[in-house]
C-alpha cells in the first residue's frame, strides 16, 4: 500500500498531528491494515476504500488497535484527495456512520471541514471519575465547575475534564498502565483535558494510551465531541465557533475550529488545515 504522511490542523509540517493516509486500500484486511499503521508510527493511519462518485469507506488504525472515528486523519485524508484532484465534498463511511468532509484552497493553504455525526453526551459515573483522575495524578481540587465532567461522543467515546488553571494542564505525568487498562474497559479513544483561556478559546491535551501514544498533539474526533458538550451544557450562546489550542506543550502547536450549530443533535463541524510530510518526523 502507497502511504502519505501529512499533518493535521497545522500550515507547518512542525506542527499539528501526523497521520498515515492509503488513498486506496481496496483488498486489504484487519490484519494488514494494522500491520501498515504499527510500521507508520502515527497515532492513526486511515485506510480508504473507493465506491465511486466521490463515496469512500474509511478504516482508521492505530498502531495497536483498530478505532471508530478519527478527525485528524479525516482532515489529512481529504486534503490528500483535494491536493491530487482538487477542492469540493466527499463522504466517508465511518463505523461511527457517514461523515462529510468538504475541502477548500485558501491564501494559506488547503482547508478541510468535517461535520459529524450527531453528537451524544452522558453522565461520568461518579467512581469512573475517581479513577480517572487517580491515573492523571489529579484531584478534584483541579477542576472547574463551570465545565463539569461529562463522556461525549461525536463518532468515538472521550470523557471531558476541565481543570480551572491552565499550569494543572501543563503537568501531563500520568500513570500509563492504568489509564489505558480504564479506558480500554470503557471504550474511550482518548481523554480530552481542557483550560477555558476565553468565551471561546480552549487549550486541550488528549492521553491515547490505548492506541499505544502517550498524547495526541490533535484530535478532531475530540474537539467534535467537546462541541457537542458545550451545546448541551449550554456553556455559551449558540450558534457559535471556538477555538481548541492542543499540541503547545508538546511542541506540536495545532488549531482546530470548531462550529456548533445551536439545532440539538445536528452534527459538529471541525475545521483545520493539513500539510504533507516529506519524511516522517522524529
Amino acid at each position: 500500500m502507497n502511504v502519505l504522511r501529512y499533518t493535521a490542523f497545522s500550515r507547518h509540517p512542525a506542527g499539528g498531528n501526523p497521520a498515515g493516509v492509503v488513498l486506496d486500500a481496496t483488498g486489504a484486511d484487519p490484519q494488514g491494515m494494522l500491520e501498515v499503521a504499527a510500521e507508520v508510527g502515527f497515532s492513526e493511519t486511515a485506510f480508504l476504500f473507493p465506491l465511486g462518485d466521490d463515496d469512500f469507506d474509511v478504516r482508521y488504525f492505530s498502531p495497536k488497535a483498530e478505532v471508530p472515528f478519527c478527525g485528524h486523519a479525516t482532515i489529512a485524508t481529504a486534503v490528500a484527495l483535494a491536493e491530487g484532484h482538487g477542492p469540493g465534498t466527499i463522504r466517508l463511511n465511518t463505523r461511527s456512520g457517514l461523515v462529510t468532509v468538504r475541502t477548500r484552497q485558501d491564501p494559506s493553504g488547503m482547508t478541510a471541514t468535517l461535520t459529524s455525526v450527531p453528537p451524544r453526551v452522558v453522565a461520568l459515573p461518579t467512581e469512573d471519575q475517581r479513577a480517572l483522575l487517580d491515573a492523571l495524578r489529579w484531584s478534584s481540587a483541579d477542576l472547574d465547575p463551570s465545565l463539569p465532567p461529562r463522556v461525549a461522543y461525536a463518532g468515538a467515546w472521550h470523557p471531558i475534564i476541565a481543570v480551572a488553571e491552565r499550569e494543572r494542564l501543563a503537568v501531563l505525568d500520568y500513570d500509563f498502565a492504568t489509564l489505558e487498562a480504564l479506558m480500554a474497559h470503557r471504550g474511550w479513544t482518548t481523554v480530552d483535558l481542557v483550560w477555558r483561556a476565553a468565551e471561546k478559546v480552549f487549550h486541550s491535551r488528549n492521553p491515547f494510551p490505548p492506541g499505544g501514544v502517550v498524547e495526541d498533539p490533535a484530535t478532531g474526533a475530540a474537539a467534535a465531541a467537546f462541541g457537542g458538550y458545550l451545546r448541551e451544557l449550554a456553556v455559551l450562546p449558540l450558534s457559535a465557533t471556538v477555538t481548541v489550542l492542543q499540541g503547545h506543550d508538546l511542541g506540536r502547536p495545532s488549531e482546530l475550529t470548531v462550529r456548533i450549530p445551536e439545532e440539538p443533535g445536528s452534527g459538529i463541524s471541525v475545521t483545520g488545515h493539513a500539510v504533507a510530510l516529506d519524511v516522517a518526523p522524529g
